[in-house]
């Protein structure tokens, strides 16, 4: 399917791995110019530049952190203009909720909500005014299924989805779009540390722990960040222009209700 996107700009927020990285180059696949972002310049670099080799995309690097103002500039000087944003950022660390101190919670909304909301407060006039604009927040399956220890990410994240559901159906008639995708557990670096936290507190073997894992999903598998990047990349396709105000869950059918 073309996606009608080629030659459209797009941001994409902690891109130079895991989820983020598979949004950038499913976007990129499609023909868009993608900005992508992350603390660590030389990986970054280095993403930038397989990207652009395995898509033929322009790729463009912007070192930072999201979650400060600095970061955030940065992100949006990407391009005069910014047709898609990707929000994305890593989760808080599990902790029990006794332990999340203030500054801990402050945190933890910065990155989760509010810096994701001051990035969408930037882009979405110009967005209406041009008359497209896609916006995916990239949240958690936690939202609809909330985890212990992960009670912040939760949290934050399902903040940030009540507030833009009333912000979507504000602009769609100007054809522009806000939804979320919810992933579960893909097969990504942060899964992986959550297998070694598992393993150093229980000693037991690692890959048990992950097997185990993949036999309570019911795909009996983790998710593919390709796959993740693709949904992602059709929520930003002209051809997403009725779906607003969505949060897509992508978890192998691990939530078990109908809604």
């Amino acid at each position: 399917m073309d996606l009608g996107i080629a030659g459209r700009n797009a941001i994409v927020c902690a891109s130079s791995k895991g989820l983020g990285r598979a949004c950038a180059v499913a976007l990129a696949h499609a023909g868009a110019r993608v900005a992508i972002n992350g603390r660590d310049a030389a990986l970054l670099a280095r993403v930038r530049d397989e990207i652009a080799e395995e898509t033929g995309a322009e790729v463009v690097a912007v070192p930072g952190d999201m979650s400060t103002a600095e970061g955030r500039a940065a992100l949006l000087g990407a391009f005069e203009e910014v047709d898609i944003l990707v929000n994305n950022n890593g989760g808080p660390p599990p902790r029990d909720f006794r332990k999340v101190d203030h500054a801990g919670m402050l945190a933890g909304l910065e990155a989760n909500m509010i810096a994701p909301i001051q990035l969408i407060q930037a882009v979405i006039d110009g967005m209406v005014e041009r008359r497209f604009g896609r916006i995916v927040n990239i949240t958690s399956g936690s939202v609809k299924m909330p985890m212990a220890g992960l009670d912040l990410s939760s949290g934050a994240r399902a903040g940030l989805t009540g507030f833009v559901a009333g912000v979507a159906r504000q602009v769609v008639h100007a054809n522009v779009t806000i939804n979320n995708l919810l992933p579960g557990a893909f097969d990504t670096d942060r899964i992986a540390s959550f297998v070694a936290a598992a393993a150093k507190q229980t000693g037991r073997d690692p890959a048990e722990i992950r097997a185990e894992r993949e036999r309570g999903i019911p795909a009996k598998r983790l998710g593919s960040p390709h796959e993740f990047g693709a949904a992602c990349a059709f929520l930003c396709s002209a051809q997403a222009g009725y779906i607003t105000g969505q949060s897509l869950l992508i978890d192998g059918g691990s939530f078990p209700g109908i809604l």
